[in-house]
């Protein structure tokens, strides 16, 4: 292989014992690579900086690791642009590897995602497979979301799901190196030439859907994304969010979500079509939730969706602004 630069990035908000380990797992990665690997660690104004810092200095991890201090918290897409621009303003790089404060990659993670890219020049974006803190596995990648996805989404009836099963968003995969929509942003590496065709992550997701949009954004200027599975990372799932965190009960969805779920289908498919999937959820809505109720499942669904879900639905004029692409521009227009 020729001489490979690879720049890490990990946003860490509140979560410095998980972004230590991580460090520390792709420390391990990098004395065994046969890669250049370097590292840049972004504190989102969460508290995290000082701790971050000694353990840089213990570990002697100051030759690679470099640490900066977001001045505010602007979410992940913030976050990771603040990585990504540092890491082009110092050496740019061939690979950025984008890898969440609650993931650890194992042995040879890195040098599979590289190594993977380095022998398909047209693919842009290449993901890990994941294991869960047991060891278990948890191999899923992504379609992009659409009408037939909100639609059994929103039902959530088993023939229904059945009959869209093509549609779902996520996939189960297999061990197969394989095209998919788009990967989990917990461990995504992508080749240097995308952010020249598309630039940076949108900052206008606060969190959530930035990286399904990113991917999107790739494909359309021609950038594909592939699922890996080589490559293995272990993620403690919504641990740095605390939305997706495996628990007894369903909890609330904060507003930022239904935000960027809302800015997602607009920019995917027009204001009037997203209008039309919105309509489309709160029809079909009330008919899943009676079902749950029906079969004693009323505890299953997530806490005040619906009236959430219409408070930032398009379906509401206020909500139909789409504010331009805001963050990295593209590096070669």
């Amino acid at each position: 292989m020729r001489n490979v630069n690879v720049t890490v990035i990990i946003v860490s908000y509140r979560s410095a014992p998980l972004t230590i380990e991580s460090l520390r797992s792709v420390d391990a990665d990098r004395s065994a690579a046969s890669i250049a690997i370097r590292l840049i660690v972004v504190d989102n104004a969460s508290g995290d900086y000082p701790h971050l810092l000694q353990a840089i200095e213990e570990n002697g991890w100051g030759s690679w690791v470099t640490p900066i201090l977001a001045p505010t918290n602007g979410g992940f897409a913030y976050g990771n642009n603040l990585g990504i621009r540092k890491a082009f303003e110092d050496d740019a790089p061939d690979y950025i590897h984008l890898l969440n404060p609650d993931a650890q990659v194992r042995p040879g993670a890195i040098q599979t995602l590289v190594s993977f890219l380095e022998a398909h020049p047209t693919v842009g974006i290449a993901g890990s497979s994941f294991e869960n803190l047991d060891g278990s596995d948890w191999p899923i990648a992504f379609r992009f979301p659409s009408i037939a996805s909100e639609l059994c989404g929103a039902l959530q009836i088993g023939v229904i799901s059945r009959l869209l099963d093509r549609w779902e968003v996520a996939r189960h995969m297999s061990r197969a190196q394989q095209p998919v929509d788009w990967i989990c942003g917990a461990s995504m590496m992508i080749r240097s030439r995308v952010f020249d065709a598309i630039g940076g992550l949108d900052e206008n997701y606060f969190l959530y859907f930035e990286e399904t949009d990113f991917c999107r954004r790739a494909l359309a200027a021609g950038f594909p994304t592939w699922y890996v599975p080589e490559s293995r990372v272990m993620h403690i799932i919504g641990h740095s969010t605390g939305v997706t965190e495996r628990t007894s009960r369903p909890r609330r969805l904060p507003a930022y979500w239904f935000e960027s779920r809302r800015r997602y289908f607009a920019v995917a498919f027009g204001i009037r079509r997203a209008i039309l999937i919105d309509l489309l959820v709160v029809l079909a809505y009330p008919v899943g939730l009676l079902k749950r109720v029906a079969l004693g499942r009323a505890a299953t669904a997530i806490p005040h969706f619906f009236r959430d879900f219409l408070r930032h639905s398009v379906l509401r004029p206020r909500n139909r602004l789409v504010p331009a692409v805001r963050g990295l521009s593209p590096r070669n227009p």
